[in-house]
């Protein structure tokens, strides 16, 4: 096993990715700062259920934690033909910026929503904060209960753990930069 293959190095490197000391990791988690510090020291070997509760407090699957790329790159720069798109739907590109960069502690994207486009009646919710500006069209952001439609030149800020959607009800492409710390993508 390489060192980001083994269990110990890949927690400590995750933990670190998302900013989250020993002791925090450990309060959220639920199990004692001694026992996160001897797994990553590959002292000892985490039963899938310790691991699991442990991932629960980043939050973090199982498979997330084992495929994800730990390999953060040098790059500073990035085309706009190189930036993934992170969207599931078709009507919605999210295109994000410096996904490999080392020790991202935000989360940049450039969005654009089709008339129609809508990220569901499900609204959204993660750790976090997240804002952006509204470059051209319009969207209609609907955050907890208040509800919105934003203009170019206009932005927005606010927790993301309150339950929001983003609708794009206008006849054009709406075009949005975004951020979001931590990343959530």
């Amino acid at each position: 096993m390489s060192n980001s293959d083994d269990i110990g190095h890949r927690l400590l490197l995750v933990r670190k990715i998302y900013g989250l000391t020993q002791r925090e990791l450990s309060r959220r988690a639920g199990v004692t700062n001694g026992a996160i510090s001897l797994i990553e020291q590959n002292r000892v070997s985490p039963s899938i259920s310790s691991l699991k509760k442990i991932l629960d407090g980043i939050p973090m699957s199982i498979a997330e934690f084992f495929t994800l790329d730990l390999v953060p790159s040098d790059e500073v720069f990035f085309r706009a033909d190189e930036l993934p798109d992170i969207a599931m739907d078709p009507k919605i590109i999210m295109k994000l910026l410096g996904r490999r960069s080392k020790g991202r502690a935000m989360q940049i994207m450039h969005e654009y929503y089709e008339p129609g486009a809508d990220t569901g009646e499900a609204m959204l919710r993660h750790n976090g904060e997240e804002g952006g500006i509204i470059v051209r069209g319009t969207i209609q952001l609907t955050i907890g209960d208040k509800v919105q439609s934003l203009s170019p030149g206009d932005g927005y800020y606010f927790d993301s753990q309150l339950p929001h959607r983003f609708v794009n009800a206008g006849h054009e492409i709406c075009e949005i930069v975004s951020a979001n710390s931590p990343p959530s993508f």
